[in-house]
């Protein structure tokens, strides 16, 4: 699926089309700083019906949240520097409890996930708009 985001209500509209398809319970999220991971993710949290105030969890490396159907875990490796620092933070039990864990910045682990189930989804921000692509 693709979509271009022109204002902050888009989100909206990706999240709808989107949740249907969620099919597995890992989502990478991958764009640059500042193109909307984040946003995302908030608005992804509340049409789960989550309650929670989301943040990045930029400093913490993982934020977990609470939804009718099970516990979300959001991620940011983005200041990991190796997969053995992912392995550190317990990476492995958080996907194995979860109902959906969102990871920003997986490239650092990404290579780990052969042979799993995931969604992906790319964030480019073009300056004007977000061009959005999930798979």
């Amino acid at each position: 699926m693709q979509f271009t985001i022109n204002t902050i209500e888009h989100w909206q509209e990706v999240v709808d089309n989107i949740i249907p398809d969620l099919q597995h319970n890992i989502l990478l999220l991958k764009g640059n700083l500042g193109a909307g991971k984040t946003t995302f993710t908030q608005f992804l949290l509340k049409k789960l019906g989550s309650g929670d105030e989301v943040n990045s969890p930029t400093y913490s490396i993982v934020n977990e949240y609470q939804t009718p159907e099970g516990k979300i875990y959001h991620f940011d490796l983005y200041r990991l520097k190796n997969i053995e620092e992912v392995y550190d933070i317990g990476i492995e039990e958080y996907l194995d409890n979860s109902f959906l864990c969102i990871i920003e910045w997986p490239e650092v682990y990404e290579e780990e996930l052969y042979g799993l189930n995931y969604h992906t989804m790319s964030i480019v921000n073009t300056g004007e708009n977000r061009e959005i692509t999930f798979e």
